[in-house]
């Protein structure tokens, strides 16, 4: 995975809104962050409710920029794609694991945000959402392609009624999807509120929630908020000043995202109505792509994350 291309210009806001008092700007100060040629890898300690019962495991965030390609939808090898088609993302690998008993869940989550305006949409839109299920009973991949007015909708289930499908779902204007909403927490994508500040928006439904709730893709209402003040909050990897923000969808769960106040603004917490929690054990700033090797095992304490135990006498 090599380091990401270099857009000019490179300074923008995302469009603003009577809402977005402090708009996002993407400049050479985000670059410098952000365009290092790493990914940021954070690990947490995982409670995760399934089955009418809350399960210990661990989850690990991946952030990082990529040039993308518009027509392919996919991480842009170096020469391979016109410059008309390339656009830089921010990508977010949330993976999750969990134990169900006898046997584990294994759950992964990317989104792929826009770092530059396509069309009518501003950048922080999505422009691709994929999640994947696996688990001893079958596995799952469903897919969301973002265009300037519709989505397009793929699904493949080991599932009864399910099997394949397509699927094209409306796009409303300042439409979020709920599996971006960590995106969101950070401030890479509208609306951006000032503390106290709060606003009303269309909202997607997860593709983890639509899978494990086993409700359809479907647009609801969240009422996201930036609350006044910060909070001292503890987590394994220590004591932090935290922001606090939240989503509330109109008659369903609710999410509550305590960041890191100082740069680089980390996800300590998450909280949801429902009893997930996700808690901050460590983090870094790595090539990970380039750590394949059995060498490189003891970079996962950076994590928090301890190597796999040995399951097999």
């Amino acid at each position: 995975m090599p380091p990401m291309r270099r857009f000019l210009p490179l300074l923008f806001t995302l469009s603003a809104t009577p809402l977005s008092a402090q708009p996002v700007t993407i400049d050479n100060a985000f670059w410098k962050q952000w365009g290092d040629g790493q990914a940021e890898l954070t690990g947490y300690e995982l409670r995760f409710p399934r089955y009418g019962e809350v399960r210990s495991g661990v989850a690990v965030a991946i952030f990082v920029t990529e040039t993308f390609s518009e027509s392919a939808r996919v991480k842009a090898d170096p020469g391979k794609h016109p410059a008309a088609d390339e656009v830089p993302v921010m990508k977010l690998n949330w993976v999750q694991d969990f134990q169900t008993g006898i046997y584990d869940y294994n759950l992964m989550s990317s989104a792929f945000i826009a770092l530059a305006p396509r069309k009518s949409r501003p950048a922080g839109a999505p422009m691709k959402l994929s999640f994947s299920s696996q688990e001893w009973c079958g596995h799952v991949y469903h897919q969301l392609l973002f265009d300037d007015a519709a989505i397009r909708e793929t699904l493949h289930s080991y599932f009864d009624g399910e099997a394949d499908a397509a699927n094209t779902l409306e796009y409303p204007a300042g439409g979020l999807s709920e599996d971006a909403l960590l995106l969101w927490a950070r401030g890479f994508s509208e609306p951006v509120l000032a503390p106290g500040q709060s606003a009303t928006r269309p909202l997607l439904r997860g593709l983890e929630a639509s899978r494990l709730l086993h409700k359809p893709v479907a647009w609801q209402t969240v009422k996201l908020e930036r609350k006044k003040g910060n909070e001292q909050l503890k987590v394994p990897l220590g004591s932090f000043e935290a922001e606090v923000l939240t989503a509330a969808i109109d008659g369903d769960r609710s999410w509550t995202f305590w960041v890191e106040k100082a740069a680089p603004r980390r996800i300590l917490k998450i909280a949801r109505s429902d009893g997930f929690e996700a808690s901050l054990l460590g983090g870094e700033r790595m090539k990970y792509w380039e750590m394949n090797g059995n060498r490189y095992e003891s970079a996962l304490a950076k994590l928090g994350l301890s190597r796999r135990a040995a399951r097999a006498p």
